[in-house]
């Protein structure tokens, strides 16, 4: 069997043309809603006729997050050790020592929708301060015509300031209601990746392979060297044009205007992308990452009609070469924007649009498995590897805090005298409330490590400010539940009824 023409740029069920192929993938996007659903409904049916089932599972449940906890502890410190190395290397001395690699060009394609030169001009600043020669630098930032004349406003005064600072700077305008498109990152990108293609790197007969294009978010801030980290990774990393290359997205670029309850979720975003570089083997592109330009024309790049486009250009690789594609950790930083608003209540709702959109690549599921149905070149460890932390990560984003929060005590309301009078019934709820203590001390060390992370240009910041630093950590379990696994519910259950969403723009807020 082989997949599809054109799977690359699949978004949803109803683009595929065959009716079998289409009625397998409809039922692929409903399948993490109804485990999810299912294991709500089972754990209330179990709690009730088998108590003493529930009482076992989750003490191995709990079990199984704590130890998962410590693992990914150990692999966030790691992570962070060798990010800090990284981050002081000299990385123009390294390539230096490799010989030839002036011949590499840096595309970098910045979309842009709604956010203020406030936050866009920081973002070209960087790149114009790295270290890289800027004669090697093709910038391209993407505009949407359904931004009206504010965004060619925007546009015209950047480039009267950034016009002679690089190679090529180029504006590109992406037209509204495409055919086939969803108004969003991806679509944007895409479109301004080809014409960099068509006026710049085919006008010039630049080699494909000789052009590494970058994809930033329209807040991301370069650290100085991140393009001589990207060049030498790419030069000696074996079979690079088959490799995406992913930094570090550190959320400090407003941390200090941010809230607590913002501040722990950007710093919750950053530690699960530093414990993800340990582990390479399962990594998969997230926001800003970089990629060659032979591979993105080699898909048809990007989907236009994903919203979850930053970890779909991923898998449409990973099909269109067989399996053999991967994900090179740099273990380098790039700065990005913690979500901020006016008010404290806009800046909740925020939170939880963007986690909604994010836990709305559970789509890729229906992606993934359908694409391992059909490729049987690809081999079946690498499925069962690949495919297992896919499901496993949505389904405990969605279930652990409610599971969490009430197979401690359901068993006790719903089992009955014959439970309550067992010994297992007057333990169980120590047990869990020890382990979580336990798991809580976690939140302790993380909370410590924040502060080796905060920007060293701070304000004001007496003892009182750094317990409270630390402290702010005991707002993520209280949190968890309602920004995080209730918009996962929210992301898996639209899938499953067929409910797609559009791509929703986090807005950026600096005071």
């Amino acid at each position: 069997m082989s997949l599809p023409e054109n799977y690359s740029h699949i978004g949803k069920a109803s683009d595929l043309k065959n009716t079998q192929d289409r009625r397998l993938y409809r039922l692929l996007e409903m399948f993490p809603g109804i485990l999810t659903w299912s294991t709500f409904a089972f754990a209330i049916l179990f709690s009730w006729l088998q108590p003493l089932w529930v009482a076992f599972f989750m003490i191995a449940f709990v079990t199984y997050l704590l130890l998962r906890t410590l693992y990914f502890a150990f692999h966030l410190w790691t992570g962070y050790q060798h990010m800090r190395v990284n981050e002081k290397k000299d990385w123009t001395g390294e390539l230096e020592k490799i010989g030839d690699w002036n011949h590499l060009y840096h595309l970098v394609v910045i979309p842009t929708y709604k956010e203020a030169l406030e936050v866009l001009r920081p973002t070209l600043q960087a790149i114009k301060s790295s270290t890289y020669p800027k004669d090697k630098m093709i910038v391209v930032l993407g505009i949407e015509e359904r931004e009206g004349s504010a965004a060619q406003e925007k546009a015209d005064v950047l480039s009267k300031e950034f016009q002679g600072a690089f190679f090529k700077f180029l504006v590109t305008r992406h037209l509204d209601n495409i055919v086939g498109e969803i108004a969003g990152k991806g679509s944007n990108e895409s479109f301004a990746a080809r014409v960099a293609q068509r006026e710049v790197i085919d006008a010039l007969k630049i080699p494909y392979q000789d052009v590494i294009i970058s994809s930033l978010d329209a807040d991301t801030v370069v650290y100085p060297q991140y393009f001589s980290c990207l060049s030498w990774y790419y030069l000696t990393t074996p079979n690079a044009l088959q490799t995406s290359f992913q930094p570090i997205p550190l959320y400090l670029n407003n941390i200090w205007q941010a809230p607590p309850i913002s501040r722990v979720f950007a710093f919750s975003s950053t530690f699960w992308h530093t414990m993800n570089q340990q582990r390479p083997e399962k990594l998969v592109t997230f926001s800003s990452h970089a990629m060659s330009f032979q591979a993105l024309v080699d898909v048809g790049f990007r989907a236009p009609n994903t919203v979850n486009d930053d970890s779909h250009i991923f898998w449409q690789c990973f099909f269109y070469y067989k399996g053999d594609y991967k994900v090179q950790s740099l273990y380098y930083p790039v700065s990005m924007d913690a979500n901020s608003a006016k008010s404290l209540w806009i800046t909740l709702r925020n939170i939880y649009m963007q986690h909604r959109r994010w836990a709305y690549g559970v789509g890729e599921i229906a992606y993934v498995f359908f694409g391992f149905s059909k490729d049987t070149a690809i081999p079946i460890k690498r499925k069962l590897s690949l495919g297992f932390e896919l499901l496993e990560s949505h389904w405990t984003w969605a279930t652990a805090p409610f599971l969490v929060f009430a197979l401690g005590w359901l068993p006790l309301v719903l089992g009955g005298d014959a439970f309550s009078e067992t010994l297992l019934s007057y333990n169980l709820p120590r047990f869990v409330s020890n382990m979580l203590t336990f798991s809580m001390l976690a939140l302790i060390g993380t909370g410590v490590l924040s502060l080796y992370l905060l920007p060293s240009h701070k304000p004001s910041f007496g003892k009182l400010k750094a317990v409270w630093f630390v402290a702010q950590w005991f707002l993520l379990p209280i949190s968890m539940m309602f920004l995080m696994a209730v918009p996962a519910l929210e992301a898996q259950t639209r899938w499953m009824l067929g409910k797609y969403l559009g791509f929703w723009v986090t807005p950026k807020f600096r005071r």
